[in-house]
């Protein structure tokens, strides 16, 4: 019978390996570290990166000895860092109600501006529950 020979991956849609070099972008990171974090809206934050993945969005799941691409980084402070980290990562992006990897995109879209960076993360800020903001 004839058959053609085809590598393993020849049909996935994800054609990264382990030898696949991840993006890096040190003057996105810079960027990001001027925003305000999505989650308090305080300064002084870190470039974190989004480890969990997304079809849809065709990011692969990275683990705890690989680090994403650096556009998938979001602006959050030190202890929100470490919160993202220590659990569940979907959890904790859905629990504050955002979406991390459209945030992402948007943010490396316009990466260097550093107003509208301000202002898409403003607005994807969730707004506090009743009786939230008197505290």
């Amino acid at each position: 019978m004839f058959q053609i020979a085809r590598p393993s991956t020849a049909f996935s849609l994800d054609k990264s390996s382990k030898a696949t070099k991840r993006m890096e972008d040190l003057a996105h990171l810079a960027f990001i570290r001027k925003l305000p974090s999505v989650l308090s809206g305080l300064f002084g934050c870190e470039a974190c990166h989004i480890r969990i993945g997304s079809a849809v969005h065709r990011k692969k799941h990275t683990g705890m000895q690989q680090k994403p691409d650096d556009s998938w980084t979001l602006p959050l402070t030190t202890a929100e860092h470490k919160q993202q980290h220590s659990e569940n990562e979907l959890l904790f992006w859905r629990s504050h109600g955002i979406d991390p990897f459209e945030l992402a995109i948007k943010l490396y879209e316009i990466s260097g501006d550093i107003e509208a960076g301000k202002r898409i993360v403003l607005a994807s800020r969730r707004s506090p529950a009743v009786g939230e903001s008197d505290r």
